[in-house]
C-alpha cells in the first residue's frame, strides 16, 4: 500500500521543560526567546541543570512533527532522518513508531542524536532553545526510503534540509526523485533565517519542483519583501506553485490554490507552548490533501490541529479523541 505522506528531515529529539522563574534563563547565560546553536557538551551541561525540573522527551524536527501528525490523524505516513546509535536515538525511533506505525530512520555511530532543549516560560509560553544538530544533518543516502517515497501521494520537506552541508545533496536529490515520480512535493520554508541564507536556492526549488508551500508571515516577508496578503500571490505567481499557504498567527491563514484565495480563521486559545504549531498545521493540511478534500476542509482541519497543539507541551497532539474531534469538525466543509 502506498503512503499518504513521506517526510525527509533533520531528526532532532525535543527535550521540553516548563519553568516558573525566568531568572533561571539568565542564570544559564541564555537570551530569552532565542535559539542558541550549541555543541553536545554545552547542551548536556544545561540539560543536567534543568533535569530536576522534569524534562520530557519527544521526537522533533519540523518535518518529523508534520509527518507524525499525519500518522496520528490516521494517515499512512513514514519519516526518514538520521539519529545517533544512542539512547536518545532509540527513544526517537520509538516515538515515530508510536505515531506512524513504523519509521525509516538511519542510525550512526559517528555522532550523537541531534536534539533541541526547549525551555518554556509558563507565564507566556515563550521558548528559549538550545540546539545541537548532531547526527541529524549528516544523512548520506535515502536507502530504501527512496522507493517508499516514490510511491507516496505527497513528499514533504523543509528549508532546513536545503542549507549548506551533507544533507543538502540528499534532500535535493529526493525532491527531484519525488517530482519525477509524479508525487506532490510539499515544502515548508521553515524559518526566516533559512530564507536569509539561501533565498535564491529556495526560489529555484519552489519554481522547479514545489506543488505545496507553507510559510509563516515572517518567512513570507523575507522571501518576497511583501506583507502576507501580497506575498501569498507573489509566491504562487513567480514560482508557479499550485497551493501556497501563509500562516498569519492569530489572524489565521491565507491559502492561494490555483487562482482562488481562501481566508481561514483560527480558534483563539491561550497558548501553553507554541512549539510545532506550524508543523501541526502542515500535517493537518497534508492529511486532507491526501484524501482529496477541498481547500477549506484541509485548512479547517489544519487550523484546528494547530490550535490543539499550543494547548499542550510538545509539538504533536497525541490524544486520538482530540484529533477525531478535529476531523469531525472539518467535515462541516
Amino acid at each position: 500500500m502506498g503512503l499518504d505522506v513521506a517526510g525527509l528531515g533533520n531528526a532532532l529529539m525535543d527535550a521540553l521543560v516548563v519553568i516558573d522563574d525566568d531568572q533561571l534563563i539568565a542564570d544559564l547565560e541564555l537570551q530569552r526567546g532565542t535559539m542558541h546553536p550549541v555543541d553536545n557538551g554545552r547542551w548536556q551541561q544545561v540539560y543536567e541543570k534543568l533535569k530536576p525540573l522534569g524534562v520530557v522527551f519527544e521526537s522533533g524536527g519540523s518535518c518529523a512533527n508534520t509527518t507524525a501528525t499525519v500518522g496520528r490523524l490516521g494517515g499512512a505516513a513514514l519519516y526518514c532522518g538520521q539519529v545517533g546509535n544512542d539512547e536518545l536515538g532509540r527513544i526517537y525511533a520509538e516515538r515515530m513508531t508510536e505515531a506512524c506505525g513504523h519509521h525509516a530512520l538511519q542510525f550512526t555511530d559517528r555522532s550523537a542524536t541531534g536534539k533541541c532543549l526547549s525551555v518554556i516560560s509558563r507565564s507566556d509560553g515563550e521558548r528559549t532553545m538550545l540546539t545541537d544538530l548532531g547526527a541529524a544533518v549528516s544523512l548520506a543516502s535515502l536507502g530504501n526510503f527512496s522507493s517508499d517515497m516514490s510511491k507516496s501521494k505527497i513528499a514533504h520537506f523543509t528549508g532546513y534540509t536545503l542549507l549548506d552541508g551533507p544533507m543538502q545533496a540528499v534532500a535535493l536529490g529526493a525532491i527531484a526523485t519525488a517530482s519525477k515520480a509524479g508525487v506532490k512535493v510539499s515544502i515548508d520554508v521553515a524559518d526566516p533565517f533559512v530564507v536569509g541564507l539561501i533565498r535564491e536556492r529556495l526560489w529555484q526549488v519552489l519554481q522547479d519542483f514545489a506543488d505545496i508551500v507553507f510559510l509563516n508571515a515572517d518567512e513570507a516577508r523575507a522571501l518576497t519583501g511583501l506583507d502576507p496578503n501580497d506575498a501569498v500571490h507573489a509566491v504562487a505567481d513567480r514560482a508557479g506553485v499550485e497551493t501556497v499557504v501563509v500562516k498569519i498567527g492569530k489572524e489565521g491563514s491565507l491559502v492561494r490554490h490555483g487562482s482562488e484565495l481562501f481566508r481561514v480563521a483560527i480558534k483563539p486559545v491561550k497558548a501553553i507552548d507554541t512549539t510545532g504549531a506550524g508543523d501541526a498545521y502542515a500535517g493537518g493540511y497534508l492529511y486532507g490533501v491526501s484524501r482529496g478534500w477541498p481547500v477549506m476542509r484541509c485548512a479547517t482541519l489544519a487550523s484546528a490541529v494547530a490550535a490543539e497543539t499550543v494547548l499542550q507541551v510538545g509539538a504533536v497532539v497525541k490524544s486520538r479523541d482530540t484529533l477525531q474531534a478535529c476531523l469531525a469538525k472539518s467535515s462541516e466543509y
